[in-house]
């Protein structure tokens, strides 16, 4: 028989509720869950929502989290180079007495009606819909499709936005009660050891000894910068 639980089928407007629930027959509250789908690359995501698009599923509201790298259309942190997170936030501060104006055109990019139909069809979008309309509106997609995961069912991510728990935590995910799905899963081994590690050069680690020499040398902490002195030393 036609879906009842969700508002696909019955072509009626999804939930508004920020916290995305619906009431029960009782009155009392019924938790719904979003579907959090994690794929090993960006690529995949744009091959996934392709599909998404052939279903009954496709008008589902939906989002894809993703990197400034991706997302970011200010024309000065765009073209930065490595340091765009850096001055994302200098510019959201607003330090220097510069902000963002794309920022604050997000709202025109949060309704997934309004998206979908920017686009003349009503069905799932990829990063470059995304990117492409806030270029055309002079709004944040990045910030945009964090704000559309609070009404979205269904959320696209790489997998080290559920895996990695500071990337959860800035991001604003809560797994528990949800559904969470994990594309070629064999590879969740090295996504999780890369979340661990962390890569250093060794101009790095000689401005660390250097730092620390003068911590020493100036009898500032030394049973701290000591250890961490002979640390940097041995891995020179």
């Amino acid at each position: 028989g036609p879906c009842t639980e969700c508002s696909c089928s019955s072509g009626k407007e999804p939930s508004k509720d920020p916290s995305h629930t619906k009431k029960k027959g009782n009155g009392d509250r019924l938790s719904v869950p979003k579907i959090f789908f994690g794929t090993r690359t960006h690529k995949q995501i744009a091959q996934i929502t392709r599909e998404l698009k052939r279903t009954a599923y496709s008008s589902v509201p939906m989002t894809i989290l993703s990197s400034r790298d991706y997302t970011c259309i200010h024309p000065v942190v765009s073209n930065s180079g490595s340091n765009r997170n850096e001055m994302c936030v200098e510019l959201l501060e607003g330090k220097n007495g510069k902000s963002c104006a794309y920022y604050h055109g997000v709202h025109k990019l949060s309704e997934h009606h309004a998206l979908q139909a920017a686009h003349g069809l009503y069905q799932a979008w990829d990063i470059e819909d995304l990117v492409s309309l806030g270029r055309k509106l002079r709004a944040c997609a990045y910030f945009a499709a964090r704000e559309l995961m609070v009404g979205a069912d269904i959320v696209f991510c790489p997998y080290n936005y559920l895996l990695d728990p500071q990337i959860r935590e800035s991001m604003d995910i809560n797994l528990k009660g949800q559904v969470v799905i994990l594309d070629e899963a064999h590879n969740i081994e090295d996504c999780a050891r890369e979340s661990v590690s962390y890569g250093v050069t060794e101009s790095q680690l000689r401005a660390a000894r250097e730092e620390l020499d003068f911590m020493v040398s100036n009898n500032i902490r030394q049973k701290d910068h000591g250890p961490l002195r002979a640390v940097c030393c041995s891995l020179i």
